[in-house]
């Protein structure tokens, strides 16, 4: 059976070493020699004893050894990699959550942009005659409900209701309402009276002439005819 140098073995690794070591001390009855603290050399001194351990055994130690560090070696690892892999996570995570934030803004802010522009084109569309003033016949006089349906035409339906409040509340649908002490005159008591003439000469007759001319004095005024029934409510008159 061969032998090798117990010292040759010690240098290639010490954890075989150790374990050969064991096996010595077994072999030797547990007796240590006195008088030496270096295990080497303790080795050294019995190699005697460790010549007689078979090679065999002492590559099956060293192989153990290795394997178990390349087991220790390998957990690391598998360690780094999984920690490397967590962290690569959780930074995308925060990424994509940042993504679908800004993306979440732009969409509300767009949402928002577009709300704006329609209720600012509805605004101009309720600013709008819905039927121009001289499409309508004249007529020697007028009763409060043809005046009414008038005004349903000439005035958009989402500010009707507002217009006829204001017109309630100043001459009662009574076109040729005058105001002896300020002289105010007509559907919505135009003061001076005077001013209707730009909606149309006929402006003392023609209710359709009034309404029209209500409609835009509300509007460049007060920015629509509920605008201005809101100041009314605030203030008495408008």
């Amino acid at each position: 059976m061969s032998r090798i140098s117990v010292r040759g073995f010690a240098v290639a690794s010490a954890t075989a070493v150790t374990t050969v070591g064991a096996v010595v001390g077994v072999a030797a009855g547990g007796q240590q020699q006195q008088g030496s603290s270096d295990p080497i050399e303790a080795t050294a001194a019995d190699s005697t004893l460790l010549a007689d351990i078979p090679a065999g055994q002492q590559a099956v130690a060293q192989t153990a050894s290795l394997t178990q560090q390349a087991d220790v070696q390998s957990t690391a690892a598998d360690a780094e990699a999984r920690k490397s892999a967590e962290e690569a996570a959780r930074k995308q995570a925060a990424k994509d959550a940042k993504a679908k934030k800004v993306a979440a803004d732009k969409a509300a802010a767009e949402k928002l942009a577009k709300e704006r522009e329609a209720k600012k084109k509805q605004e101009i569309a309720s600013r709008s005659a819905t039927r121009d003033a001289s499409s309508f016949p004249q007529q020697a006089s007028y009763t409060i409900s043809e005046v009414q349906a008038m005004a349903r035409q000439i005035v958009p339906g989402g500010q009707f209701q507002c217009f006829s409040n204001i017109v309630d509340h100043e001459s009662t649908w009574n076109y040729k309402a005058s105001n002896p002490s300020s002289g105010a005159y007509g559907l919505v008591q135009a003061l001076p009276a005077g001013k209707m003439a730009s909606a149309g000469a006929d402006w003392q007759t023609n209710p359709a002439t009034q309404i029209k001319w209500g409609l835009n004095y509300m509007n460049e005024r007060y920015g629509s005819p509920c605008d201005a029934w809101s100041f009314w409510q605030a203030n008495g008159h408008y």
